[in-house]
């Protein structure tokens, strides 16, 4: 059963969950995207979310859990779905609240502009208090420039009232959580960009409050109920239209909830059987399966420097080094340490060395006050990325592109995670 907004589909197979929808949720599900279909399943069997904290709104603004962890976008949201959604609801629907949701507070609500990270990117507002409390930085901060106007804002900005840095994030996909905190790193179970919140349980409380704007955080039952159904659902791109079913190899929602792919190095030795094909397999399956295969040989065989990459767990490694599903710690892989034109950009300068570094979204930085966590995050799941619209996998190639441009360079070096410093 798909739970829809009055029916209303927000793409070709997929379905908007509102807040209070009080459907079922199955024990398993497919869903369409341009390149074959995202799955979830629900280890636990189908969820009744009639009274479920995380269907059900718990704030004042009208938003719960689900809005922005849907399952059609494998537990998180994407931009192009955000967009029909400003459309449908005439931009009155919770996951547009001001809080977070427009570019800063203040701005006019009814303006599709005010929202356009949101509606463009998928992006929002995370308004971190500066200083952090208790901590005494290692470094200056300086807002270069702000296209939101946020940071600069007298009422929320850096010299308001109530000094605050705000970047913008995309929601965490809320699916495999087992294996994200299961396995090795920092001995800290988080998985928020910036490690901020050390428990399922203290994130669920702060998206509440904060979030869902609400003036009490959840239950002990609420809790509950929010963390076990982050653990025990499993979200994956099941097929592509080129490759065909990926359970053939170590991945898919299937092998990832029997625990057939709950590590990379379990992924990397699947690929085998795709090297070849038989020959009555179209050419164009066989030649995209082989060239997965290529990626897969790459992507856990070249090897490269690893030194100077903040958090980083060994002196050299590959990519699985870094995108590990075990990695809960947070490292400076180079991604936030890049200017775009539609997000601000800030001057940090180290007060120990007079190293400087301009970035989008310090990171770590944010919370620890350290200049060698500047830039450092917590790396995200590569689970069901296509599951995002065209659109947003266009972004998501124009930054890769963008990305392994710069890459080139350091590979020849042997450092290609080294953050940038301008």
């Amino acid at each position: 059963m798909n739970a829809q907004s009055g029916g209303r589909g927000y793409a070709t197979g997929e379905a908007w969950w509102n807040a209070g929808f009080g459907g079922v949720l199955p024990w398993d599900e497919n869903y369409d995207n341009p390149d074959g279909q995202v799955s979830i399943k629900n280890r636990s069997g189908a969820i009744r979310t009639k009274d479920h904290a995380f269907f059900d709104p718990l704030g004042t603004n009208g938003r719960a859990c689900v809005i922005c962890h849907q399952p059609a976008s494998a537990m998180s949201v994407a931009a192009a779905t955000i967009r029909q959604r400003w459309i449908d609801s005439n931009g009155k629907d919770p996951v547009f609240a001001a809080f977070d949701g427009l570019n800063c507070p203040g701005l006019p609500q009814e303006k599709a502009s005010s929202h356009s990270l949101t509606i463009e990117h998928g992006l929002f507002r995370i308004p971190l208090p500066w200083p952090p409390k208790d901590v005494k930085p290692g470094f200056k901060i300086e807002v270069v420039s702000d296209p939101t106007g946020c940071n600069v804002s007298p009422d929320y900005g850096l010299n308001s009232p109530n000094p605050a840095i705000s970047v913008f994030r995309r929601p965490r996909v809320v699916a495999n959580l087992d294996t994200l905190l299961s396995g090795p790193g920092s001995g800290i179970p988080v998985f928020m960009a910036d490690g901020r919140k050390p428990s399922l349980e203290s994130q669920a409380r702060n998206a509440t409050v904060g979030h869902e704007q609400g003036h009490r955080p959840p239950t002990d039952e609420q809790l509950k109920q929010i963390v076990a159904i982050e653990k025990q659902i499993y979200a994956a791109q099941n097929s592509d239209i080129r490759a065909g079913l990926f359970k053939e190899t170590a991945l898919g929602v299937e092998n990832l909830a029997k625990g057939r792919a709950a590590n990379l190095s379990m992924v990397a030795v699947s690929f085998a059987g795709w090297r070849t094909s038989p020959p009555e397999m179209a050419p164009v399956q066989s030649d995209f399966r082989a060239s997965i295969a290529r990626g897969s040989d790459h992507f856990f065989g070249r090897e490269f420097s690893l030194q100077g990459v903040a958090g980083s767990p060994a002196k050299s490694g590959t990519y699985a080094t870094c995108h590990s599903s075990g990695t809960t710690r947070w490292m400076d892989i180079g991604t936030t340490n890049q200017q775009v034109t539609h997000l601000p950009l800030f001057k940090i300068t180290c007060e120990a060395t007079g190293r400087v570094v301009y970035s989008q979204d310090p990171g770590r930085a944010l919370i620890s006050g350290k200049c060698e966590d500047v830039g450092a995050i917590v790396v995200q799941q590569f689970r069901g990325l296509a599951g995002g619209h065209r659109t947003l996998q266009m972004e998501r190639r124009r930054i890769w592109k963008a990305w392994s441009s710069s890459m080139r360079g350091a590979l020849a070096s042997g450092t290609p995670c080294n953050r940038s410093v301008i």
